[in-house]
């Protein structure tokens, strides 16, 4: 007979390790399925100087690393895989993963959300290393430097605006000539002394890649065709993030860019109604904060609602 589950977790960032630590401190031996991303977005993360009790801050892999272990050592276990189909309804849940059936009384999502990039090789080679797509993470760096951001949305605005406090300049690029943003956020922007607009403008190449530092970006506008170089330490990615929700979609409600609707904080709901046994926590239902500690705090809230539904 196939073994059921008393909980898995689908997700191996801050939020999903968090559950796994308190759902094994109960004893409930979770499996955590590590998915496409192992350790989330923190794995492509440098340094972390706002995570609480890390006074001279802390590499994000380590402490990924550290509360992977942590839950380890009270009996969670990993597991590569990535979750392909999910059976939701009478009976347990049942997982179809790249690694064949799982069969679970409970489920915590906590799978994130994919910030998008532009896909250049140099951006992917200076990750963490001048290029990010958390301003609130890595804007206290670029204290008194020039910096670009990309994106022509409230996120973009948001990000430009918040950098503004640290850089000396902020160059918004955006590839068309109108920008999708609200009046009032763009409006906003538009005031910052410190921001500059280039639209109709592409990031054709990050330089940097040899000195592992972001020394400036190679631009092309697109209507002319014509090329230039903008020297700035740093790139920001303000085109938003891709919650990873693709097999919930039609079993659980999401809302219209795909992130997971939750009530009572962490629980799920399919046409309104709860979806008993499965929660959710972390990037993959929060579009408002993105932070490691808020995402650790909602997987600590999900693995207690999995306790009490265990219990009844």
């Amino acid at each position: 007979m196939t073994e059921i589950r008393e909980t898995v977790i689908l997700g191996s960032g801050c939020a999903g390790l968090t559950a796994a630590l308190y759902t094994a401190r109960a004893g409930l031996n979770p499996l955590v399925l590590e998915g496409h991303e192992p350790g989330g977005q923190l794995s492509i993360t440098t340094l972390v100087e706002n995570f609480p009790g890390w006074p001279e801050g802390i590499q994000g892999p380590e402490l990924i690393e550290n509360i992977k272990k942590q839950a380890a050592r009270f009996g969670a276990s990993y597991e590569h895989a990535q979750l392909n189909l999910v059976e939701l309804g009478a009976g347990p849940i049942k997982l179809h993963t790249s690694n064949g059936k799982i069969e679970t009384r409970t489920l915590i999502i906590a799978s994130g959300a994919s910030a998008r990039w532009l896909g250049l090789p140099s951006e992917q080679a200076l990750i963490g290393h001048g290029v990010s797509s958390c301003a609130t993470c890595d804007g206290f760096f670029f204290r008194d430097k020039e910096i670009a951001v990309v994106g022509g949305g409230d996120s973009a605005m948001e990000e430009a605006m918040f950098l503004s406090r640290f850089a000396s300049k902020i160059t918004l690029l955006h590839r068309r000539e109108a920008f999708r943003a609200s009046k009032i956020m763009l409006d906003r922007a538009k005031a910052n002394p410190k921001i500059e607009m280039l639209t109709n403008t592409v990031v054709e190449d990050v330089l940097g890649v040899d000195e592992k530092e972001v020394k400036g970006l190679r631009l092309r506008d697109v209507a002319t065709g014509k090329e230039s170089l903008l020297k700035v330490s740093g790139l920001f990615l303000g085109i938003g993030h891709e919650p990873n929700t693709k097999p919930f979609v039609g079993k659980i409600d999401l809302d219209e860019e795909g992130y997971i609707r939750t009530t009572k904080n962490v629980f799920t709901t399919w046409e309104g109604e709860i979806v008993r046994g499965v929660f959710a926590c972390g990037d993959v239902q929060d579009r408002r904060y993105r932070q490691a500690i808020t995402a650790a705090g909602s997987g600590c809230m999900a693995a207690l609602e999995v306790e009490k539904h265990l219990e009844g």
